[in-house]
């Protein structure tokens, strides 16, 4: 490596910060195991019941408004989005997820905090499962980790 690059990567911070979580009801056999595994593993990391906050919202397109909410304050360094949007016959599906992607990354821009977009968007209730502890890891625990590492790096930028 050249010793005049700045390389900025996640390095071990003190768990020392309030962490807001949105988590959707619709498809809530999903959803609550998706909460499951990232406060598991945020309470791995050292995190205590008092430095995080859930919200439930009723489906993902409500979660960017509940985002918005804890963008604002000054208490949250980084916000986790946890939903599950599951295709069915219409095209309802692309609408939903498109506004919720889109809602996050520009609260994430707008407030320039990092919004963990832990919502899953799959073909099917299956492939859900498998995201939650099944055959595709656990997209809960990735959330949490995504949301230690991402304060991290953006402590060291500001």
């Amino acid at each position: 490596m050249s010793q005049g690059i700045r390389y900025i990567h996640a390095e071990d911070v003190q768990s020392e910060f309030n962490i807001a979580i949105v988590v959707s009801r619709f498809n809530n056999e999903v959803t609550d195991k998706l909460l499951e595994g990232t406060l598991e593993r945020l309470k791995e990391l050292g995190f205590s019941d008092e430095q995080l906050t859930v919200a439930w919202v009723p489906g993902a397109v409500e979660i960017p408004l509940v985002v918005q909410s804890f963008a604002r304050q000054d208490r949250y360094p980084v916000i986790i989005a946890l939903g599950a949007v599951v295709r069915g016959g219409t095209g309802h599906y692309d609408f939903v997820c498109k506004q919720v992607s889109d809602g996050c990354q520009q609260l994430a821009l707008q407030y320039h905090k990092p919004v963990v977009f832990g919502v899953l968007t799959t073909e099917n209730q299956a492939q859900a499962l498998d995201r939650v502890g099944g055959s595709h890891g656990h997209k809960g625990r990735e959330a949490a980790d995504c949301a230690y590492e991402m304060v991290s790096v953006m402590s060291q930028l500001d």
